[in-house]
Protein backbone atom coordinates (compact mmCIF):
# COMPACT_ATOMS: atom_id res chain seq x y z
CA UNK A 1 0.00 0.00 0.00
CA UNK A 2 0.78 3.34 -0.49
CA UNK A 3 3.51 4.33 2.96
CA UNK A 4 1.90 6.71 4.84
CA UNK A 5 -1.41 5.53 3.66
CA UNK A 6 -3.92 9.11 2.68
CA UNK A 7 -6.87 7.16 1.29
CA UNK A 8 -8.61 4.95 3.96
CA UNK A 9 -11.89 3.80 3.71
CA UNK A 10 -13.21 1.98 6.86
CA UNK A 11 -16.54 -0.27 7.66
CA UNK A 12 -17.79 -2.27 9.98
CA UNK A 13 -21.17 -4.19 10.99
CA UNK A 14 -23.36 -3.74 13.44
CA UNK A 15 -21.13 -5.20 15.96
CA UNK A 16 -17.88 -3.10 15.26
CA UNK A 17 -19.57 0.68 14.70
CA UNK A 18 -18.68 1.82 18.60
CA UNK A 19 -14.58 0.34 17.81
CA UNK A 20 -15.22 1.90 14.04
CA UNK A 21 -15.72 5.27 15.76
CA UNK A 22 -12.37 4.67 18.05
CA UNK A 23 -10.26 3.85 15.44
CA UNK A 24 -11.12 6.74 13.18
CA UNK A 25 -10.79 9.10 16.07
CA UNK A 26 -7.22 8.13 16.15
CA UNK A 27 -6.72 8.28 12.34
CA UNK A 28 -7.66 11.53 12.57
CA UNK A 29 -5.33 12.35 15.00
CA UNK A 30 -2.58 10.84 12.88
CA UNK A 31 -3.84 14.21 9.85
CA UNK A 32 -5.76 10.89 8.11
CA UNK A 33 -9.43 12.13 6.68
CA UNK A 34 -11.12 8.59 6.71
CA UNK A 35 -14.08 7.83 4.13
CA UNK A 36 -16.68 5.82 6.25
CA UNK A 37 -18.52 3.11 4.44
CA UNK A 38 -21.08 1.77 6.83
CA UNK A 39 -22.51 0.73 8.85
CA UNK A 40 -23.87 3.39 11.20
CA UNK A 41 -25.68 2.26 13.60
CA UNK A 42 -25.98 -1.33 15.70
CA UNK A 43 -28.85 -2.36 13.44
CA UNK A 44 -28.28 -5.84 12.52
CA UNK A 45 -26.31 -6.39 8.45
CA UNK A 46 -24.14 -9.01 7.03
CA UNK A 47 -20.84 -8.30 7.29
CA UNK A 48 -19.46 -9.42 3.64
CA UNK A 49 -21.76 -6.05 2.32
CA UNK A 50 -19.27 -4.16 3.91
CA UNK A 51 -16.00 -5.68 3.72
CA UNK A 52 -16.74 -6.12 0.01
CA UNK A 53 -16.75 -2.37 -0.49
CA UNK A 54 -13.88 -1.27 1.58
CA UNK A 55 -12.04 -4.10 -0.60
CA UNK A 56 -13.18 -3.66 -3.57
CA UNK A 57 -11.97 0.19 -3.54
CA UNK A 58 -8.97 -0.89 -2.66
CA UNK A 59 -8.74 -3.84 -5.32
CA UNK A 60 -9.28 -1.06 -7.73
CA UNK A 61 -6.88 1.34 -6.63
CA UNK A 62 -9.30 4.37 -5.21
CA UNK A 63 -8.43 3.62 -1.94
CA UNK A 64 -4.72 3.25 -0.30
CA UNK A 65 -5.78 1.30 2.53
CA UNK A 66 -9.02 -0.44 4.77
CA UNK A 67 -9.97 -1.13 7.95
CA UNK A 68 -12.68 -3.01 8.72
CA UNK A 69 -14.40 -3.87 12.20
CA UNK A 70 -16.75 -6.88 12.56
CA UNK A 71 -17.36 -8.94 15.95
CA UNK A 72 -14.45 -11.01 15.83
CA UNK A 73 -12.92 -10.11 12.47
CA UNK A 74 -12.63 -13.27 10.95
CA UNK A 75 -15.40 -13.04 8.51
CA UNK A 76 -13.98 -9.41 7.26
CA UNK A 77 -10.83 -11.03 6.15
CA UNK A 78 -12.44 -14.09 4.24
CA UNK A 79 -14.63 -11.79 2.85
CA UNK A 80 -11.97 -9.17 1.96
CA UNK A 81 -8.80 -11.50 0.61
CA UNK A 82 -11.53 -12.77 -2.19
CA UNK A 83 -10.75 -9.34 -3.58
CA UNK A 84 -7.64 -9.16 -6.19
CA UNK A 85 -4.29 -7.39 -4.92
CA UNK A 86 -6.72 -7.10 -1.32
CA UNK A 87 -4.17 -8.21 1.77
CA UNK A 88 -6.37 -8.41 4.91
CA UNK A 89 -5.24 -9.16 8.25
CA UNK A 90 -6.57 -9.66 11.19
CA UNK A 91 -4.58 -7.78 13.88
CA UNK A 92 -4.91 -9.89 16.92
CA UNK A 93 -1.56 -8.43 19.08
CA UNK A 94 0.74 -6.42 18.23
CA UNK A 95 3.24 -8.55 16.57
CA UNK A 96 1.13 -9.05 14.06
CA UNK A 97 -0.02 -5.43 13.47
CA UNK A 98 4.09 -5.13 12.69
CA UNK A 99 4.66 -7.79 10.83
CA UNK A 100 1.59 -7.64 8.75
CA UNK A 101 3.10 -4.47 7.06
CA UNK A 102 6.51 -5.41 7.25
CA UNK A 103 6.25 -8.63 5.79
CA UNK A 104 3.11 -8.96 4.07
CA UNK A 105 2.33 -5.23 2.94
CA UNK A 106 -1.15 -5.92 3.99
CA UNK A 107 -3.25 -3.28 2.73
CA UNK A 108 -6.34 -4.17 5.16
CA UNK A 109 -6.53 -4.27 8.79
CA UNK A 110 -9.07 -6.10 10.70
CA UNK A 111 -10.01 -5.45 13.94
CA UNK A 112 -12.62 -8.17 16.20
CA UNK A 113 -14.68 -5.84 18.59
CA UNK A 114 -15.48 -8.55 20.83
CA UNK A 115 -12.55 -10.32 20.58
CA UNK A 116 -10.09 -7.11 21.30
CA UNK A 117 -10.35 -4.31 23.89
CA UNK A 118 -10.34 -0.54 21.93
CA UNK A 119 -7.64 0.45 24.01
CA UNK A 120 -6.17 -2.50 22.34
CA UNK A 121 -7.32 -1.93 18.70
CA UNK A 122 -5.96 2.00 18.51
CA UNK A 123 -2.61 0.93 19.53
CA UNK A 124 -2.35 -1.76 16.64
CA UNK A 125 -3.95 0.13 14.51
CA UNK A 126 -0.66 2.92 15.01
CA UNK A 127 1.97 0.13 14.77
CA UNK A 128 -0.29 -0.69 11.63
CA UNK A 129 -0.03 2.43 10.26
CA UNK A 130 4.00 3.10 11.27
CA UNK A 131 5.54 0.83 9.57
CA UNK A 132 7.23 0.17 6.11
CA UNK A 133 6.65 -2.72 3.62
CA UNK A 134 10.18 -4.19 3.84
CA UNK A 135 10.78 -5.27 0.20
CA UNK A 136 13.21 -8.01 -0.81
CA UNK A 137 12.79 -11.31 -0.21
CA UNK A 138 9.10 -10.53 0.70
CA UNK A 139 8.18 -9.13 -2.44
CA UNK A 140 9.01 -12.36 -4.57
CA UNK A 141 6.58 -13.87 -2.21
CA UNK A 142 3.84 -11.27 -2.59
CA UNK A 143 4.67 -11.82 -6.75
CA UNK A 144 3.83 -15.57 -6.17
CA UNK A 145 0.78 -14.91 -4.08
CA UNK A 146 -0.05 -12.97 -7.13
CA UNK A 147 0.39 -15.25 -9.28
CA UNK A 148 -1.51 -17.64 -7.65
CA UNK A 149 -5.04 -15.48 -7.28
CA UNK A 150 -4.50 -14.43 -10.98
CA UNK A 151 -3.54 -17.65 -12.30
CA UNK A 152 -6.89 -18.70 -10.72
CA UNK A 153 -8.83 -15.53 -12.43
CA UNK A 154 -8.06 -16.64 -15.47
CA UNK A 155 -9.50 -20.67 -14.98
CA UNK A 156 -8.79 -23.67 -16.99
CA UNK A 157 -10.08 -22.39 -20.24
CA UNK A 158 -13.21 -21.79 -21.67
CA UNK A 159 -16.65 -23.31 -20.60
CA UNK A 160 -20.18 -23.49 -21.53
CA UNK A 161 -21.39 -20.17 -22.67
CA UNK A 162 -23.27 -18.27 -20.14
CA UNK A 163 -21.05 -19.44 -17.43
CA UNK A 164 -18.99 -16.76 -16.45
CA UNK A 165 -15.67 -17.26 -18.00
CA UNK A 166 -12.43 -15.55 -16.15
CA UNK A 167 -10.80 -12.81 -17.93
CA UNK A 168 -8.73 -13.67 -21.24
CA UNK A 169 -9.58 -17.52 -20.76
CA UNK A 170 -10.62 -17.65 -24.32
CA UNK A 171 -7.74 -16.05 -26.01
CA UNK A 172 -5.31 -18.38 -23.69
CA UNK A 173 -6.91 -21.15 -25.62
CA UNK A 174 -7.27 -20.08 -28.80
CA UNK A 175 -3.97 -17.86 -29.32
CA UNK A 176 -1.76 -18.57 -26.49
CA UNK A 177 0.59 -16.56 -28.24
CA UNK A 178 -1.23 -13.54 -28.24
CA UNK A 179 -2.20 -14.38 -24.83
CA UNK A 180 1.37 -14.39 -23.36
CA UNK A 181 2.16 -11.13 -25.04
CA UNK A 182 -0.70 -9.33 -23.60
CA UNK A 183 -0.22 -10.96 -20.29
CA UNK A 184 3.42 -9.88 -20.18
CA UNK A 185 2.68 -6.43 -21.75
CA UNK A 186 -0.29 -6.04 -18.68
CA UNK A 187 3.06 -6.90 -15.87
CA UNK A 188 5.53 -4.56 -17.84
CA UNK A 189 2.14 -1.47 -16.65
CA UNK A 190 2.14 -3.50 -13.46
CA UNK A 191 6.09 -2.69 -12.27
CA UNK A 192 7.08 0.08 -14.22
CA UNK A 193 6.70 3.43 -13.94
CA UNK A 194 4.95 4.98 -16.99
CA UNK A 195 6.20 8.71 -17.72
CA UNK A 196 5.46 8.71 -20.56
CA UNK A 197 3.18 11.81 -20.92
CA UNK A 198 1.02 10.44 -23.79
CA UNK A 199 -0.02 7.30 -22.01
CA UNK A 200 -2.03 6.80 -19.22
CA UNK A 201 -4.14 3.48 -17.77
CA UNK A 202 -8.32 3.34 -18.52
CA UNK A 203 -10.73 2.05 -16.16
CA UNK A 204 -12.14 -1.38 -16.05
CA UNK A 205 -14.70 -0.14 -17.04
CA UNK A 206 -13.54 2.05 -20.18
CA UNK A 207 -11.93 -1.38 -20.97
CA UNK A 208 -14.94 -3.42 -20.85
CA UNK A 209 -16.70 -0.93 -23.09
CA UNK A 210 -13.93 -1.35 -25.89
CA UNK A 211 -13.88 -5.20 -25.46
CA UNK A 212 -17.11 -5.32 -25.75
CA UNK A 213 -19.95 -7.16 -28.64
CA UNK A 214 -20.70 -3.42 -29.81
CA UNK A 215 -17.16 -3.85 -32.10
CA UNK A 216 -19.24 -6.69 -34.31
CA UNK A 217 -21.04 -3.34 -35.01
CA UNK A 218 -21.41 -1.52 -38.91
CA UNK A 219 -22.73 2.27 -38.55
CA UNK A 220 -21.68 4.07 -41.39
CA UNK A 221 -23.31 8.21 -41.41
CA UNK A 222 -24.42 9.23 -37.81
CA UNK A 223 -27.28 8.83 -35.14
CA UNK A 224 -30.60 9.10 -37.08
CA UNK A 225 -29.16 8.77 -40.13
CA UNK A 226 -26.70 5.00 -40.91
CA UNK A 227 -26.53 3.50 -43.71
CA UNK A 228 -27.26 0.32 -42.23
CA UNK A 229 -30.27 -1.41 -39.97
CA UNK A 230 -30.10 -2.57 -36.58
CA UNK A 231 -28.03 1.34 -35.11
CA UNK A 232 -30.40 1.81 -32.35
CA UNK A 233 -28.48 1.29 -29.56
CA UNK A 234 -24.97 2.71 -31.35
CA UNK A 235 -27.19 5.43 -31.84
CA UNK A 236 -27.69 5.53 -27.86
CA UNK A 237 -24.20 5.35 -27.20
CA UNK A 238 -23.24 7.69 -29.73
CA UNK A 239 -25.55 10.12 -28.31
CA UNK A 240 -24.42 9.92 -24.75
CA UNK A 241 -20.88 10.37 -26.43
CA UNK A 242 -21.79 13.46 -28.08
CA UNK A 243 -23.97 15.15 -25.02
CA UNK A 244 -21.17 14.11 -22.31
CA UNK A 245 -18.78 16.13 -24.44
CA UNK A 246 -20.48 19.42 -25.28
CA UNK A 247 -21.69 19.41 -21.27
CA UNK A 248 -17.57 18.81 -20.40
CA UNK A 249 -16.30 21.33 -23.00
CA UNK A 250 -19.28 23.89 -23.58
CA UNK A 251 -19.01 22.44 -27.41
CA UNK A 252 -21.62 23.36 -29.64
CA UNK A 253 -20.96 20.61 -32.00
CA UNK A 254 -19.09 17.46 -31.10
CA UNK A 255 -18.29 14.97 -33.59
CA UNK A 256 -16.71 11.72 -31.17
CA UNK A 257 -15.95 9.46 -34.83
CA UNK A 258 -12.35 10.50 -35.05
CA UNK A 259 -10.18 7.03 -34.82
CA UNK A 260 -7.33 8.95 -34.41
CA UNK A 261 -6.32 12.71 -33.20
CA UNK A 262 -3.94 12.93 -36.55
CA UNK A 263 -7.47 11.63 -38.28
CA UNK A 264 -9.35 14.70 -36.14
CA UNK A 265 -6.54 17.07 -37.51
CA UNK A 266 -6.94 15.85 -41.03
CA UNK A 267 -10.39 16.53 -41.32
CA UNK A 268 -10.66 19.99 -39.83
CA UNK A 269 -7.89 20.95 -42.41
CA UNK A 270 -9.35 18.97 -45.20
CA UNK A 271 -12.95 21.34 -44.42
CA UNK A 272 -10.75 24.65 -44.57
CA UNK A 273 -8.44 24.00 -47.12
CA UNK A 274 -7.47 22.93 -50.46
CA UNK A 275 -3.95 21.32 -51.17
CA UNK A 276 -1.27 24.14 -50.96
CA UNK A 277 -3.20 26.60 -49.12
CA UNK A 278 -1.70 27.95 -45.91
CA UNK A 279 -1.44 27.69 -42.29
CA UNK A 280 0.83 28.67 -39.26
CA UNK A 281 1.67 25.67 -36.68
CA UNK A 282 4.17 24.68 -33.91
CA UNK A 283 7.60 23.97 -35.04
CA UNK A 284 8.16 19.88 -34.29
CA UNK A 285 11.12 20.64 -32.49
CA UNK A 286 9.72 23.63 -30.30
CA UNK A 287 6.85 21.17 -28.95
CA UNK A 288 4.77 20.80 -31.89
CA UNK A 289 3.37 17.92 -33.20
CA UNK A 290 3.81 15.87 -36.41
CA UNK A 291 0.16 16.78 -37.91
CA UNK A 292 1.00 20.59 -37.36
CA UNK A 293 2.68 20.85 -40.62
CA UNK A 294 5.46 18.25 -40.27
CA UNK A 295 7.20 17.27 -43.48
CA UNK A 296 7.07 13.69 -43.16
CA UNK A 297 3.28 14.19 -42.39
CA UNK A 298 0.19 14.87 -44.96
CA UNK A 299 0.25 18.18 -43.40
CA UNK A 300 3.64 18.71 -44.39
CA UNK A 301 3.25 17.53 -47.58
CA UNK A 302 -0.44 18.71 -48.77
CA UNK A 303 -0.18 22.59 -47.06
CA UNK A 304 1.96 25.54 -47.01
CA UNK A 305 3.27 25.28 -44.00
CA UNK A 306 4.96 28.03 -41.77
CA UNK A 307 6.31 27.46 -38.44
CA UNK A 308 6.51 29.27 -35.22
CA UNK A 309 8.50 28.60 -32.02
CA UNK A 310 9.36 29.81 -28.59
CA UNK A 311 11.75 32.24 -27.82
CA UNK A 312 15.04 31.59 -27.06
CA UNK A 313 15.43 33.24 -23.92
CA UNK A 314 12.47 32.52 -22.43
CA UNK A 315 11.72 29.15 -24.66
CA UNK A 316 8.25 29.62 -24.15
CA UNK A 317 5.45 30.52 -27.62
CA UNK A 318 6.62 33.80 -28.95
CA UNK A 319 3.13 35.21 -29.70
CA UNK A 320 5.31 38.46 -31.16
CA UNK A 321 6.33 35.46 -33.98
CA UNK A 322 3.03 34.18 -34.55
CA UNK A 323 1.76 37.67 -35.08
CA UNK A 324 4.28 38.90 -37.51
CA UNK A 325 4.10 35.67 -39.53
CA UNK A 326 0.05 35.60 -39.82
CA UNK A 327 0.10 39.22 -41.14
CA UNK A 328 2.91 38.31 -43.25
CA UNK A 329 1.59 35.05 -45.16
CA UNK A 330 -1.96 35.65 -44.21
CA UNK A 331 -2.90 31.84 -43.77
CA UNK A 332 -6.24 30.26 -43.69
CA UNK A 333 -5.66 28.43 -40.55
CA UNK A 334 -3.44 28.64 -37.54
CA UNK A 335 -3.18 25.70 -35.22
CA UNK A 336 -2.78 26.22 -32.09
CA UNK A 337 -1.14 23.19 -29.31
CA UNK A 338 1.59 21.09 -29.17
CA UNK A 339 2.78 17.74 -27.77
CA UNK A 340 6.19 18.96 -25.74
CA UNK A 341 5.42 22.28 -24.36
CA UNK A 342 5.17 22.86 -20.78
CA UNK A 343 3.61 26.12 -20.31
CA UNK A 344 0.16 27.87 -20.29
CA UNK A 345 -1.17 28.42 -24.19
CA UNK A 346 -2.92 31.87 -24.05
CA UNK A 347 -6.07 30.82 -26.73
CA UNK A 348 -7.17 34.34 -25.92
CA UNK A 349 -4.29 35.85 -27.77
CA UNK A 350 -4.14 33.79 -30.81
CA UNK A 351 -7.63 34.70 -31.53
CA UNK A 352 -6.60 38.08 -31.25
CA UNK A 353 -4.16 37.66 -34.25
CA UNK A 354 -6.30 35.56 -35.99
CA UNK A 355 -8.86 38.18 -36.43
CA UNK A 356 -5.94 40.73 -37.47
CA UNK A 357 -4.65 38.55 -40.34
CA UNK A 358 -8.37 37.36 -41.40
CA UNK A 359 -8.07 33.48 -40.43
CA UNK A 360 -9.43 30.73 -38.26
CA UNK A 361 -7.99 28.86 -35.69
CA UNK A 362 -7.66 24.91 -34.76
CA UNK A 363 -6.66 24.10 -31.25
CA UNK A 364 -5.46 20.35 -30.89
CA UNK A 365 -5.90 19.99 -27.50
CA UNK A 366 -5.05 16.37 -26.90
CA UNK A 367 -2.12 16.70 -24.19
CA UNK A 368 -4.45 19.06 -22.14
CA UNK A 369 -8.02 17.81 -22.51
CA UNK A 370 -8.36 16.31 -19.31
CA UNK A 371 -7.48 19.44 -17.38
CA UNK A 372 -9.34 21.96 -19.38
CA UNK A 373 -12.33 19.84 -18.93
CA UNK A 374 -12.14 20.62 -15.14
CA UNK A 375 -11.25 24.38 -15.51
CA UNK A 376 -7.53 23.65 -14.72
CA UNK A 377 -6.20 24.97 -17.80
CA UNK A 378 -8.27 27.69 -20.09
CA UNK A 379 -10.64 26.62 -22.65
CA UNK A 380 -9.98 27.08 -26.37
CA UNK A 381 -13.32 26.65 -27.11
CA UNK A 382 -14.53 30.42 -26.92
CA UNK A 383 -11.82 31.20 -28.97
CA UNK A 384 -11.41 28.77 -31.83
CA UNK A 385 -13.49 27.72 -34.27
CA UNK A 386 -12.33 24.27 -33.56
CA UNK A 387 -10.90 22.25 -31.03
CA UNK A 388 -9.64 18.64 -31.26
CA UNK A 389 -8.77 16.40 -29.14
CA UNK A 390 -7.45 12.72 -28.23
CA UNK A 391 -9.71 10.73 -25.72
CA UNK A 392 -6.79 9.14 -23.97
CA UNK A 393 -4.25 10.66 -22.44
CA UNK A 394 -4.92 12.94 -19.57
CA UNK A 395 -8.77 12.68 -20.70
CA UNK A 396 -8.05 8.78 -19.96
CA UNK A 397 -10.49 7.36 -22.26
CA UNK A 398 -9.73 4.72 -25.02
CA UNK A 399 -7.42 5.90 -27.66
CA UNK A 400 -9.43 7.52 -30.45
CA UNK A 401 -10.23 11.13 -31.11
CA UNK A 402 -12.99 13.77 -31.11
CA UNK A 403 -13.81 17.62 -32.72
CA UNK A 404 -15.26 20.39 -31.32
CA UNK A 405 -16.62 23.14 -33.46
CA UNK A 406 -19.39 25.99 -33.50
CA UNK A 407 -22.50 24.80 -35.09
CA UNK A 408 -22.35 26.61 -38.50
CA UNK A 409 -19.26 24.65 -39.34
CA UNK A 410 -20.99 21.20 -38.18
CA UNK A 411 -21.93 19.97 -41.60
CA UNK A 412 -18.43 20.45 -43.13
CA UNK A 413 -17.36 18.93 -40.65
CA UNK A 414 -19.60 15.63 -40.29
CA UNK A 415 -18.85 15.31 -44.22
CA UNK A 416 -14.74 15.65 -43.55
CA UNK A 417 -15.32 12.76 -41.45
CA UNK A 418 -17.74 10.79 -43.04
CA UNK A 419 -17.23 10.10 -45.97
CA UNK A 420 -14.27 12.12 -46.52
CA UNK A 421 -10.96 10.26 -44.47
CA UNK A 422 -13.68 6.90 -42.75
CA UNK A 423 -16.05 4.89 -43.06
CA UNK A 424 -17.94 3.18 -40.73
CA UNK A 425 -16.90 4.34 -37.16
CA UNK A 426 -15.52 2.19 -34.51
CA UNK A 427 -18.37 1.95 -32.11
CA UNK A 428 -16.98 0.17 -29.16
CA UNK A 429 -14.28 2.60 -28.81
CA UNK A 430 -17.24 5.55 -28.76
CA UNK A 431 -19.12 3.32 -26.35
CA UNK A 432 -15.67 3.49 -23.94
CA UNK A 433 -15.27 7.59 -25.25
CA UNK A 434 -18.93 7.77 -23.39
CA UNK A 435 -17.74 5.93 -20.44
CA UNK A 436 -14.67 8.15 -20.17
CA UNK A 437 -16.18 11.37 -20.87
CA UNK A 438 -19.04 9.94 -17.75
CA UNK A 439 -15.98 9.95 -15.57
CA UNK A 440 -14.65 12.79 -16.56
CA UNK A 441 -17.42 14.50 -15.27
CA UNK A 442 -17.40 13.47 -11.40
CA UNK A 443 -15.67 15.62 -8.52
CA UNK A 444 -13.19 12.64 -8.70
CA UNK A 445 -11.41 13.31 -11.83
CA UNK A 446 -10.94 17.00 -11.12
CA UNK A 447 -9.08 16.42 -7.81
CA UNK A 448 -7.15 13.87 -9.99
CA UNK A 449 -6.39 16.42 -12.94
CA UNK A 450 -5.03 18.57 -10.18
CA UNK A 451 -3.23 15.71 -8.49
CA UNK A 452 -1.66 15.27 -11.80
CA UNK A 453 -0.18 19.09 -11.68
CA UNK A 454 0.92 18.77 -8.25
CA UNK A 455 2.86 15.52 -9.19
CA UNK A 456 4.74 17.47 -12.61
CA UNK A 457 5.45 20.29 -9.98
CA UNK A 458 7.16 17.78 -7.76
CA UNK A 459 9.42 16.19 -10.01
CA UNK A 460 10.44 19.13 -12.00
CA UNK A 461 11.39 21.03 -8.72
CA UNK A 462 13.34 17.70 -7.59
CA UNK A 463 15.31 17.60 -11.04
CA UNK A 464 15.95 21.45 -10.58
CA UNK A 465 17.10 20.87 -7.11
CA UNK A 466 19.77 17.96 -8.39
CA UNK A 467 20.98 20.61 -11.36
CA UNK A 468 18.90 19.50 -14.13
CA UNK A 469 17.64 22.23 -16.48
CA UNK A 470 14.60 21.69 -17.67
CA UNK A 471 12.68 23.80 -21.15
CA UNK A 472 11.24 26.81 -19.88
CA UNK A 473 12.70 26.34 -16.43
CA UNK A 474 9.27 24.30 -15.07
CA UNK A 475 6.29 23.13 -15.84
CA UNK A 476 2.56 24.65 -16.05
CA UNK A 477 0.77 21.22 -17.11
CA UNK A 478 1.59 17.44 -17.05
CA UNK A 479 4.85 17.38 -18.05
CA UNK A 480 8.34 18.62 -18.55
CA UNK A 481 10.84 18.32 -20.97
CA UNK A 482 14.76 17.93 -19.49
CA UNK A 483 17.44 19.03 -21.36
CA UNK A 484 20.49 17.38 -22.15
CA UNK A 485 22.15 19.66 -24.32
CA UNK A 486 24.86 20.46 -21.86
CA UNK A 487 25.42 16.80 -20.38
CA UNK A 488 26.99 14.06 -21.94
CA UNK A 489 24.28 11.93 -22.65
CA UNK A 490 21.84 12.34 -25.42
CA UNK A 491 17.96 11.64 -25.30
CA UNK A 492 18.35 8.22 -26.36
CA UNK A 493 20.75 7.13 -24.05
CA UNK A 494 18.80 8.60 -21.20
CA UNK A 495 15.66 7.19 -22.31
CA UNK A 496 17.38 3.97 -22.55
CA UNK A 497 19.09 4.24 -18.78
CA UNK A 498 16.04 4.96 -17.48
CA UNK A 499 14.37 1.87 -19.33
CA UNK A 500 16.68 -0.73 -17.68
CA UNK A 501 15.70 0.19 -14.35
CA UNK A 502 12.15 0.54 -15.39
CA UNK A 503 11.34 3.76 -15.41
CA UNK A 504 9.65 4.66 -19.04
CA UNK A 505 10.06 7.78 -20.68
CA UNK A 506 10.63 9.14 -23.99
CA UNK A 507 13.46 10.73 -25.95
CA UNK A 508 12.30 14.18 -27.17
CA UNK A 509 13.64 17.02 -29.21
CA UNK A 510 14.00 20.52 -27.43
CA UNK A 511 13.85 23.74 -29.04
CA UNK A 512 16.72 24.67 -31.30
CA UNK A 513 17.55 21.52 -31.44
CA UNK A 514 20.96 20.07 -32.61
CA UNK A 515 20.43 16.23 -33.34
CA UNK A 516 18.50 13.90 -35.20
CA UNK A 517 15.05 13.23 -34.03
CA UNK A 518 16.29 9.64 -33.59
CA UNK A 519 18.69 11.09 -30.87
CA UNK A 520 17.57 13.93 -29.54
CA UNK A 521 18.99 16.26 -26.75
CA UNK A 522 15.92 15.88 -24.09
CA UNK A 523 13.89 13.19 -22.24
CA UNK A 524 9.91 14.01 -22.23
CA UNK A 525 8.74 13.25 -18.62
CA UNK A 526 4.73 13.00 -17.62
CA UNK A 527 2.69 12.01 -14.34
CA UNK A 528 -0.87 11.13 -16.19
CA UNK A 529 0.04 7.67 -15.62
CA UNK A 530 1.27 7.40 -12.17
CA UNK A 531 -1.47 9.52 -10.74
CA UNK A 532 -4.13 7.05 -11.96
CA UNK A 533 -2.17 5.12 -10.02
CA UNK A 534 -2.89 6.95 -6.84
CA UNK A 535 1.05 8.30 -6.39
CA UNK A 536 1.07 11.88 -4.89
CA UNK A 537 3.93 14.22 -4.30
CA UNK A 538 5.74 12.02 -1.72
CA UNK A 539 6.39 9.56 -4.81
CA UNK A 540 7.41 12.07 -7.22
CA UNK A 541 10.02 13.45 -4.93
CA UNK A 542 11.26 10.01 -4.56
CA UNK A 543 11.37 9.09 -8.65
CA UNK A 544 12.80 12.12 -9.42
CA UNK A 545 15.45 11.32 -7.12
CA UNK A 546 15.69 7.84 -9.13
CA UNK A 547 15.50 10.22 -12.56
CA UNK A 548 18.38 12.06 -11.64
CA UNK A 549 20.33 9.01 -9.72
CA UNK A 550 20.22 7.46 -13.23
CA UNK A 551 21.01 10.00 -15.42
CA UNK A 552 24.16 11.00 -13.48
CA UNK A 553 25.75 7.33 -13.64
CA UNK A 554 23.93 5.63 -16.56
CA UNK A 555 26.07 2.69 -16.69
CA UNK A 556 26.88 2.33 -13.30
CA UNK A 557 25.53 -1.25 -12.24
CA UNK A 558 24.64 -0.47 -8.44
CA UNK A 559 22.73 2.44 -9.03
CA UNK A 560 20.61 0.14 -11.69
CA UNK A 561 20.74 -2.73 -9.54
CA UNK A 562 19.32 -0.60 -6.64
CA UNK A 563 16.85 1.73 -8.13
CA UNK A 564 15.25 -0.79 -10.05
CA UNK A 565 14.49 -2.92 -6.57
CA UNK A 566 13.13 0.19 -5.19
CA UNK A 567 11.18 1.09 -8.90
CA UNK A 568 9.37 -2.81 -8.54
CA UNK A 569 8.92 -2.31 -4.58
CA UNK A 570 7.20 1.57 -5.34
CA UNK A 571 4.80 0.00 -7.95
CA UNK A 572 4.16 -3.14 -5.79
CA UNK A 573 2.78 -0.81 -3.34
CA UNK A 574 0.33 0.89 -6.31
CA UNK A 575 -1.35 -2.10 -7.73
CA UNK A 576 -2.56 -1.99 -11.22
CA UNK A 577 -4.88 -4.51 -12.96
CA UNK A 578 -4.39 -6.56 -10.09
CA UNK A 579 -7.02 -8.53 -11.34
CA UNK A 580 -5.23 -9.20 -15.18
CA UNK A 581 -1.56 -9.71 -13.75
CA UNK A 582 -2.01 -13.61 -14.26
CA UNK A 583 1.29 -15.34 -13.47
CA UNK A 584 3.11 -12.22 -12.51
Amino acid sequence: MAFPPRRVVVASDHAGVAMKRRLREALADAGIDAEDLGTGSDASVDYPDFAAAVAERVSAGTADAGILVCGTGLGMSITANRFPGVRAALLYDDSAARFARLHNDANVAVFGARTMAPEDAVRRLRLFLAEPFEGGRHEGRLGKIRGIENTIAAGPGPGPAGQGEPRMSYLRQTDPEIYEVIRRETERQAYRLELIASENFVSEAVLEATGSVLTNKYAEGYPGKRYYGGCEFVDQAETLAIERAKRIFGADHVNVQPHSGSQANMAVYMSLMSPGDTMLGMNLSHGGHLTHGSGVNFSGKLYNVIPYGVREDTETIDYDQVRELALRHRPKLIVVGASAYPRTIDFAAFRKIADEAGCMVMADIAHIAGMVAVGLHPSPVPHCEFVTTTTHKTLRGPRAGMIMCREDMAKKLNSAIFPGIQGGPLMHVIAAKAVALKEAMTPEFKEYQAQILRNAEAIARTLVKRGHKLVSGGTDNHLMLVNLKDTPLTGKEGEEALERVGITVNKNTVPFESRSPFVTSGVRIGTPALTTRGMKEPEMERIGNWIADVLAAPADAVVQKRVSAEVRTLCGSFPLYASRLVGA
